[in-house]
């Protein structure tokens, strides 16, 4: 099955130049199981996509196709205008993707400074010596202070991670993800666990990237999904069920009907 808007119909081309990302017909079965299929669409240089759902949608397991953790068992996968359905996750990071996770990836009893500037430094000569003592005056000192002022961390730089509260703990992860300058920036639920003031907090976060980073948000928080979105594709039992604007998702009467007949 292909991907659908919600008037049936596969979705507009990009007009003009090459998307940054590019799925076409992407499948993936584990044995019997088939966890996302036929999934086809195209994200714009500085496009903002939501991929909504309920839970066993698909939806991590497309993160992870497009990353590169998992390889597609049908379709390819182009970013910024190479076919990488068959490059490694590591390799994908390197031409441009960064991402968070639903689960923390960070270094709890290192300073908040320390994690960004480690992964300000991943892909460097440097990064083999990333144990070493990581000071203010490193390389990579500026650049990562001035993201964590950016993410409102900037008075937090001393502290260990583990004395940070959930919310902030997002908020360094965004950190950690744009300090590598990003072409396309993979957020997993970044607004899980978080309190309503802090998803407040979370959405003028998000709204201040930058358009040269396209962005991909797999959220829960249909609303917030929907604010920061362009196009947002909505999954179901692994399949694409409607694909278009945030205001003809709203509309969909498919869509209503997995969100009020099923809530995670």
């Amino acid at each position: 099955m292909t991907d659908v808007s919600t008037d049936g119909s596969p979705p507009a081309p990009v007009a003009g130049g090459e998307p940054d990302l590019r799925l076409d017909g992407v499948a993936k079965r584990f044995g019997g199981l088939t966890a996302v299929n036929g999934v086809t669409l195209e994200l714009p240089p500085g496009g903002r996509l939501a991929v909504i759902g309920p839970n066993g949608a698909g939806k991590t397991t497309l993160f992870r196709l497009i990353a590169g953790e998992y390889r597609p068992t049908a379709g390819r996968v182009y970013l910024f205008g190479e076919d990488v359905t068959r490059v490694s996750e590591r390799a994908r990071a390197r031409r441009g993707i960064a991402r968070t996770f639903q689960v923390s990836n960070l270094f709890e009893q290192l300073s908040v400074f320390e994690n960004v500037c480690i992964a300000a430094q991943v892909g460097t000569a440097r990064a083999r010596s990333v144990w070493g003592r990581v000071g203010p005056r490193a390389r990579f000192g500026e650049e990562s202070v001035a993201v964590l002022e950016r993410v409102g961390l900037g008075s937090r730089l001393d502290d260990p991670v583990h004395e940070l509260s959930h919310g902030e703990q997002r908020q360094l992860e965004i950190a950690v993800a744009l300090v590598r300058m990003p072409r396309l920036l993979l957020l997993d639920e970044p607004a899980a666990g978080l309190s309503a003031s802090e998803r407040l907090m979370l959405r003028g976060l998000l709204e201040t990237i930058p358009r040269e980073t396209s962005v991909v948000l797999i959220e829960h928080d249909m609303t917030l999904a929907l604010e920061l979105s362009d196009t947002v594709l909505c999954m179901d039992n692994g399949v694409p069920l409607a694909y278009g604007t945030p205001d003809e998702i709203r509309a969909n009467p498919a869509v209503q009907a997995v969100y009020l007949g099923r809530r995670d």
